[in-house]
Parts: structure tokens; sequence; C-alpha cells
């Protein structure tokens, strides 16, 4: 079973300083049947103006990951880490038992593109932690290649959840495929381009519910970036 969730109905927010398309209910947008999908809970795509950020705010007892497209994003936290994040780069934070932190754009002009994704943990409590890393990029061109995971074997940030985020890169023509296992579920993101999943398409910032599904089957038709992730079921 598939569920297509165009791009033009998630939650917009104008700030001047920041433009924020949020795919699940987030601070003023409110949707009741968009409350988040299994354990993820926030898909925000952020355009932070040069100059712009968030000033120093709190969160507790979430996995938050952060993926640059473009531009670069300064961070600072109570733990000690200054840090600047840039296009490419994922960075993720274990709120835990509570963390301040502050983000911003590192340049004083250009505009910095990202995603930040909530999660959340498997269980509360956890102390705060911090990691990022630059992955690469050759490993993500016409396959999937995992960003984060609650499996320490696998490649990629290490979040506290049964959850795998990916993303893929595919050229105009190309086809990629993602086994899911019994009793998980899926949800894709069109970061940009064009795609069909089975027999329905879906553009730049469309999503889709995938479950009861034994495979994400994509066939891109023009350059297309993906995120999906492979979560419990309910």
């Amino acid at each position: 079973m598939m569920r297509v969730r165009p791009s033009n109905d998630r939650g917009l927010a104008e700030h001047g300083w920041l433009t924020s398309r949020h795919s699940f209910s987030f601070a003023d947008y409110h949707d009741p049947h968009e409350m988040g999908f299994g354990d993820l809970r926030v898909i925000n795509e952020d355009i932070i103006a040069g100059g712009g950020g968030f000033p120093p705010h709190p969160h507790r007892n979430m996995e938050i990951l952060t993926y640059v497209l473009e531009g670069a994003l300064r961070h600072e936290d109570s733990m000690g880490h200054g840090s600047v994040i840039k296009a490419g780069d994922v960075q993720r934070m274990t709120a835990g038992t509570g963390v301040v932190h502050s983000e911003a754009n590192a340049s004083p002009d250009a505009p910095v593109h990202l995603f930040q994704i909530w999660l959340l943990p498997d269980r509360t409590g956890y102390p705060p932690e911090y990691e990022q890393e630059t992955p690469d990029r050759a490993l993500r061109q016409g396959q999937f290649q995992t960003l984060a995971s609650g499996r320490l074997q696998e490649p990629g940030l290490h979040w506290h959840q049964d959850a795998r985020l990916l993303t893929a890169e595919l050229a105009a023509g190309a086809d990629a495929s993602y086994p899911l296992a019994a009793g998980r579920r899926a949800y894709l993101h069109v970061i940009d381009g064009e795609l069909l999943i089975g027999t329905q398409r879906l553009g730049t910032g469309d999503a889709c519910r995938i479950e009861d599904e034994t495979a994400v089957r994509l066939a891109a038709r023009k350059e297309t970036r993906v995120l999906l992730f492979d979560l419990r079921g309910p």
C-alpha cells in the first residue's frame, strides 16, 4: 500500500530569514492526519538566509539529524561542540536527558539549504551525544547509501532507534530498488527530480508512505535525489 503526499500539502512557515516546509505537524502548523509516521516525527526542509539562524534552545529525548544540501550551518551546543556542517555533511545529536544548541547560517550572505529530521528514541534518558561525518557521495550514485542506522555494524551515523535513513542519487532513466523486510514500513521523500514509484509519479518535495510492500522500487524520469526511511511497523 502506498499513499502519496504532494509537496504543496506540507506546512509552510515564512519568517523572512527562514523558509521552512514541514512534512508533519510542527510549531504553528498542525494537521491531525500528519503527526508523524511510526517513530519518524519531523522532516523539516529549511532554507536559512545569510546571517540568519536559531538562537540557543533546548531539546530532550529526541534523535535529531541534520543533512545539509547547500551552504554551511554553524552548530554550537551545551556539550561543548562547535562545528560547521557543510554541504553533503550529516550530523546526529541525541538530545537525551537534555541539551541546548544553536544553529546559524555560517555565511553572512549565501543561503543554507538543509533537512532536519527528528526520530523518537527507543527509550528515554540517554545521555546527550553528538557525531558528524561526510559520507562518500560516490556510494549513493545509482544506489542507496545509509546515512544513519540503529545498528552499530552498519555504516553511517548511529542513532538510538531501529530505523535506517538512506539516500540515493539517480540519473535519468535509472532504476533503484530497496527490499523491505516483513513488518517494516518506509517513507520516501523526493529531495528534487522526478520518479515513478509503481505507477505513481512523484516530483520535488513529494513524499510517499509505503506499507505492506516487499520492496521500494524507483524509476527516475530525470536526475533525482531521494531520502528513504526504513522504519518499524505498527
